[in-house]
Order: structure tokens, then C-alpha cells, then sequence
């Protein structure tokens, strides 16, 4: 019998390290559901880096998994590079993009989890803007921890997709 107990608690540590979790930190209910016709910019953030290890393209991946997120909410998405803050709301056209939507990487970090057990790991904010007002509607930062178990391939960017869709739904529903 004792050799069961350890055989199922053995099996239970094993399977919670295979998969990743998230955590949503803060999170600013929109007062207003978002609109399906209205267009969405969205800027790309700056890198992401930890300690002295900058990962490039994680600013480009971060404002694609969003662009997919709004993506499936509405026909007119589009990713910028000309500009990254809340001070393009003052060049955005808002007849043709309703909504500017500002991510910042807040941590990245990409780790060899098959060799070294230390886990994948993000932190990322959204921040929604409507462009006519000019306003903050939606903000959020969640972060995500990749599974301890491991066999490669696994990158930060595995953990954009589930949070992120799962924000921009509440967005428009």
C-alpha cells in the first residue's frame, strides 16, 4: 500500500510540471465592450531582456500574438513600428482605427528548461485605448511560467497565445 502512495505522489509531481501556468496581475474591466467594425492599432514594445540578455524580435512576437487576439474579433488589425507609446494616439486616423492597443514586455526570459529545470517566463502588459476619447479602456499584465518538464522547444513566446486571446475576448463579450 505505501508503495502506491508514492507511486501516485510520485506521478502527481511529475504531471504539475507539465503545464504552464499564468497569472493575471491587474486587470481594468472595460466600461464599454469594444466594436467588432471598429480597427485596431497595435504598436510594437521594445524587446524584452533579462539581466544582461536582450531577445530580439520578442517586441515583433509580442504585437503579433496580440494582432492574432484582435484578430478573431475583427477585420481591421494592424501592427505599427512608428510609434510606441500613448503619444500616438496623437497621429492615429480614429476613423479607420476605433482602438490603439499599447503592450509592454515587463519580462522575458527564455531558458534552456530541458537542461537547467529553471522555467520560461513573461510578464506582459496591455494597455487599450479608445482613440477618438483618447482614453485608457482595458489594461492588464499578466505573467506566465512555462512547464518544468520539457522536452525543447518551448520559448516565452509559447505563453502569449492563451492569456492574451483570453483578455481580448473580454474586451469585446
Amino acid at each position: 500500500m505505501n508503495r502506491n502512495i508514492v507511486m501516485f505522489g510520485t506521478a502527481i509531481i511529475f504531471l504539475s510540471g507539465c503545464s504552464s501556468s499564468y497569472k493575471h496581475n491587474e486587470y481594468q474591466s472595460p466600461e464599454v465592450k469594444l466594436d467588432q467594425n471598429s480597427g485596431v492599432l497595435i504598436s510594437t514594445p521594445e524587446n524584452g531582456w533579462y539581466d544582461q540578455t536582450e531577445y530580439r524580435n520578442s517586441g515583433r512576437m509580442t504585437a503579433n500574438a496580440i494582432r492574432s487576439a484582435f484578430s478573431k474579433n475583427t477585420n481591421k488589425v494592424a501592427i505599427t513600428t512608428d510609434c510606441k507609446d500613448k503619444n500616438c494616439l496623437d497621429s492615429i486616423d480614429s476613423s479607420k482605427y476605433g482602438y490603439y492597443v499599447e503592450p509592454i514586455i515587463l519580462h522575458w526570459e527564455d531558458r534552456a528548461t530541458e537542461w537547467s529545470g529553471k522555467v520560461d517566463k513573461i510578464e506582459i502588459q496591455i494597455i487599450t485605448y479608445d482613440s477618438k476619447t483618447k482614453t485608457e479602456i482595458g489594461n492588464i499584465t499578466y505573467s506566465g511560467k512555462s512547464k518544468w518538464l520539457t522536452f525543447g522547444g518551448d520559448h516565452p513566446q509559447d505563453l502569449l497565445e492563451e492569456p492574451t486571446h483570453k483578455y481580448v475576448e473580454t474586451l469585446y463579450k
